[in-house]
């Protein structure tokens, strides 16, 4: 058996230990080699180092490299700082990396990125920044050049930056001085355009001109245009206090006949309603052929022009007469309104205020006939009064049932509210507390109510004197060239009716929808009266399109006299109502 071993084993066996030897004298010779031997307690041994494991713990471990020694501990502590700080290495990585504009895709990008922050040297990009943001500072202090010729847009501005080599100071010069251009021209063109609205809100509309010379040929040839109003039968209504009478004051024909048309339509008891329509001597002759020829059964319209009221005299009204022919007065509401006004010190919407306040309507008898309320309907007890501009939507028969304790008015007060535009109005709104008379009478922060829906009590009113003090303000107005207030009629009756306002709810009457955009839609569907106040009249081309349709729908297009508005607002109406039902008693949204 021994005899048949394979030859060539033994010398293997040789090669092996003569490999081992030789790899022994190697490791000696580099000093790296070391061996391992197990002792009796679970020792272990190493050549040139050794890790002993005594009662199944780690005492010590030393690795020789050359003749230098690591302690085990130093390793511990160097790999417990490179693991401290690695997570915010990666940490401010991730965060240049994100900011950066571009990608970084290599280690070359992030470390010219990350060499800065970590040898605490700024990115150049933040020097540039407050660099120019110095430049800007100097240049906002000093006077722009004389002569500095500027680029009509952003792209001819870069254009000459590049051709020109413009330095930092020239370059904020120009930026400086084309914003204030563009400002100014901003401004001027903001300015234009409330002067052409002020027009555009103080002009008659062609097609309501139209419609007036249209029905006043009508009376003149057209019997039942001329009949009397009301049949002489019913004139017995007209001063009938259980009736539910309305007092309406315009020289607008359509307006007139949408605030007729929508509170017969929204009430209850149409057959009780009684209106009593005050216009003026040239308008007369076509209202009055309005309401003949399209009765509005069964309630009763009256029609009367101021010149058919036998007390309506200049003894009786003195102040009205002297408003209407005084040339410095009339050339203040119907003069150039641009004329001397320091634009530069005054913003849009000031400037906006002060337009509206030189409408001329605000030296029309009309416009102040409501003072005179008591004395031209002597026989009635309680009026609902009403603006041409209102439109109602709901029964308002609850108005008559509403106790004024003892008060004179009953008015939306104007100095709280949901809207903080059109619903903060008081005192110091209307009137020049600079002026001596009127600090020291009047209160600032007294609260305004506003005209457009009033409950009156003429019983109550008959034993005050409000229309003498109405009158004494308005002289004391006109003595002081217009100083104590500019807006109009209200500021006299604010004045005037002060101590005699009972305040009712707001739901009776929203104010606003002539000047205020964003006026919520769900608030205008739920409110009783809405109203128009403000240049922006729904029957104007300015007024609102998506508030439009809440007036429109009480215009009868089929109406051969209203037939040429269709064009005008049937359009409107219908793009803005698509998916809104407009019942008799008001608009609701279709979910």
């Amino acid at each position: 058996m021994r005899s048949s071993r394979r030859p060539g084993r033994k010398s293997k066996d040789l090669s092996r230990r003569s490999g081992r030897s030789e790899l022994g004298s190697v490791e000696s010779r580099c000093g790296w080699g070391f061996g391992v031997g197990f002792g009796s307690h679970g020792e272990v041994g190493m050549g040139g180092g050794g890790i002993e494991w005594r009662n199944g713990f780690i005492d010590l471990m030393k690795i020789k490299v050359g003749a230098r020694h690591i302690s085990y501990r130093t390793v511990f502590h160097t790999i417990l700082i490179l693991a401290f700080l690695l997570p915010f290495v990666f940490i401010l990585t991730a965060v240049v990396t994100l900011e950066g504009v571009n990608k970084c895709s290599s280690f070359d990008c992030l470390g010219r990125r990350l060499g800065p922050r970590l040898l605490g040297r700024v990115d150049d990009s933040a020097r540039l920044v407050r660099d120019f943001y110095k430049v800007l500072n100097q240049v906002n202090t000093e006077e722009i050049p004389a002569g500095l010729k500027l680029p009509d847009s952003f792209n001819q501005l870069v254009s000459e930056m590049k051709n020109n080599q413009y330095d930092a100071r020239t370059f904020a010069f120009m930026l400086r001085a084309m914003m204030e251009n563009f400002e100014k021209e901003v401004r001027e063109s903001k300015f234009s355009e409330l002067m052409n609205k002020h027009y555009a809100a103080s002009s008659v509309p062609k097609s309501i001109h139209c419609l007036s010379l249209r029905l006043t040929d009508e009376y003149s040839s057209n019997a039942h245009a001329r009949k009397q109003l009301p049949p002489p039968e019913l004139l017995p209504l007209l001063s009938d206090n259980s009736y539910h009478h309305f007092v309406l004051s315009t020289d607008n024909i359509l307006a007139a006949s949408v605030v007729v048309a929508s509170a017969v339509q929204s009430s209850l008891q149409p057959e009780k309603i009684v209106f009593h329509v005050i216009t003026d001597k040239k308008t007369y002759a076509g209202m009055h052929s309005w309401f003949a020829l399209n009765p509005v059964s069964p309630a009763i319209v009256e029609v009367k022009g101021v010149h058919q009221f036998d007390w309506l005299t200049r003894e009786n009204v003195p102040v009205l007469e002297a408003v209407e022919n005084q040339y410095g007065i009339r050339n203040y509401y119907h003069g150039n309104h641009i004329s001397g006004a320091n634009l530069s010190a005054t913003t849009p919407r000031t400037f906006a205020s002060k337009l509206q306040a030189r409408s001329p309507k605000y030296i029309s008898l009309l416009n102040h006939l409501r003072i005179y309320i008591p004395e031209l309907f002597p026989n009635l007890d309680k009026v609902v009064f009403l603006d041409d501009d209102v439109v109602i939507q709901r029964d308002l028969s609850p108005l008559w049932g509403i106790d004024l304790g003892g008060k004179v008015n009953g008015a939306v007060e104007t100095c709280r509210g949901e809207d903080e535009w059109v619903m903060s109005k008081r005192f110091r709104n209307y009137f020049n507390f600079s002026h001596p008379l009127v600090s020291k009478n009047l209160d600032p922060e007294e609260c305004a109510w506003a005209y457009g829906m009033n409950i009156f009590d003429l019983n109550a009113w008959r034993k005050t004197n409000i229309r003498e003090t109405y009158h004494s303000w308005v002289k004391e107005n006109l003595k002081s060239n217009l100083t104590i207030w500019k807006l109009g009629t209200l500021p006299p009756a604010l004045i005037a009716f002060r101590g005699h306002v009972h305040a009712i709810d707001p739901k009776w009457h929203m104010l606003g929808l002539g000047y205020q955009n964003k006026t919520d839609i769900e608030s205008v569907s739920r409110a009783a009266v809405i109203h128009y106040n403000g240049q922006s009249k729904p029957w104007l081309q300015i007024g609102f399109e998506h508030l439009r349709p809440f007036w429109t729908k009480y215009i009868n297009y089929s109406n051969d006299f209203l037939e040429i508005f269709r064009d005008i607002f049937e359009k409107t109406s219908r793009k803005f109502t698509v998916g809104v039902e407009l019942p008799r008693s008001g608009i609701n949204f279709i979910p």
